[in-house]
């Protein structure tokens, strides 16, 4: 049987004991439903080679070595990973439209005994509804936007406000990258999967209160924020976090402790910044990552790079900005300030924003 899903939440609503992903691995990496396992019937190479068949010599030949192809995968996958699975396990299987691949892999569960279902539409229906969702639709809650100067802690600050009572996305976190050239923290997702992380973030917000994001470029590394949340971001009212230089300087050197265990990283990340910034720069920027001078990199990076971008680009937002200032960015002083925040948040979506 074929279930039908007109929301993404429908998904988990159905409790599933697995979801499996018979589409090609490469389709798999790209982008696919949340929680799903990879059990493809047919491989990269398989699925270009039935393709090919398909379109050269007749559809009869292709679904003939096809079904081939997908019973022997079908063993393995029996064989192997579910080879565990009781009687009563009731998995969910899709493809990328619902139909052959894995119309055929449900048939082999169903008639061993397993309680399986397919989505109507397969992957194609899941991305259609992703769409919808940071395309077409409006932002459902209050949007306001967490604001401040390199090194403002806002990411940490971001993911304590849910302990006072506010909703927010991590967009950094769900793109898997810090923001800036020295963010990376690893591959990040498809642009697709970010898509979908997104997507699922914003239908399961509840629309009468606001919810927070950190300030971003319309880019957090090579993930492009949809337009609904950038327009939004754009008009919502900020929240800026106001510290000094050199207490931002000291929280860098902690907050990016991964990059400053590896001063070859680090210099090499400085050499991206060449095409913005004089020779005699870079290579004062280059020495003190080589030497260790962390704090004293930190703070000329911010002087001279981030600080007077970061003004620039806010010259450009028309929205209104509460300040809250912070005098100290030391971890034992992080939940305090958050409870700051989270008040002028409150505050700010009444209208207020003098704290």
């Amino acid at each position: 049987m074929a279930i039908t899903l007109t929301r993404l939440s429908d998904l988990s609503a159905q409790g599933f004991d697995d979801i499996i992903d018979v589409r090609a691995p490469a389709e798999f990496a790209e982008d696919h439903l949340p929680g799903a396992m990879s059990l493809p019937v047919l491989n990269d190479a398989e699925r270009a080679r039935v393709g090919t068949i398909y379109k050269q010599v007749s559809p009869f030949s292709a679904r003939k070595i096809g079904a081939a192809l997908v019973a022997k995968n079908a063993a393995l996958h029996l064989q192997g990973p579910l080879a565990d699975k009781t009687g009563g396990w009731r998995p969910l299987v899709y493809c990328w439209r619902g139909g052959q691949r894995s119309g055929s892999f449900a048939t082999i569960l169903s008639q061993i005994g397993w309680r399986v279902e397919t989505l109507a539409g397969g992957y194609k229906t899941w991305r259609g509804l992703v769409v919808r969702a940071v395309y077409d639709t409006p932002v459902r809650a209050p949007v306001v936007v967490l604001d401040g100067n390199t090194g403002s802690a806002k990411t940490e600050l971001l993911n304590l406000l849910p302990g006072f009572g506010v909703q927010v996305i991590d967009l950094e976190g769900l793109a898997r990258h810090r923001g800036s050239l020295f963010g990376a923290v690893g591959a990040q997702p498809s642009q697709k999967a970010f898509e979908g992380a997104l997507a699922l973030a914003l239908e399961g917000l509840d629309p009468s209160r606001p919810v927070v994001v950190e300030a971003e470029s319309s880019k957090i590394g090579n993930c492009r924020l949809p337009p609904e949340i950038w327009k939004a971001m754009v008009a919502a009212p900020r929240v800026a976090i106001a510290a000094s230089r050199s207490a931002r300087a000291e929280y860098l050197v902690r907050a990016y402790a991964d990059l400053t265990a590896d001063p070859a990283r680090l210099s090499a990340t400085v050499d991206l910044l060449k095409p913005l910034h004089a020779r005699d720069v870079i290579e004062e920027w280059r020495g003190l990552a080589l030497v260790g001078e962390f704090t004293a990199l930190a703070d000329s990076l911010m002087e001279r790079h981030y600080d007077p971008r970061y003004g620039k680009h806010r010259e450009r937002m028309a929205a209104p900005v509460a300040e809250v200032r912070a005098h100290s960015l030391a971890a034992s002083d992080l939940p305090g300030l958050a409870e700051r925040v989270a008040g002028a948040v409150r505050r700010v979506t009444v209208g207020s924003s003098k704290l």
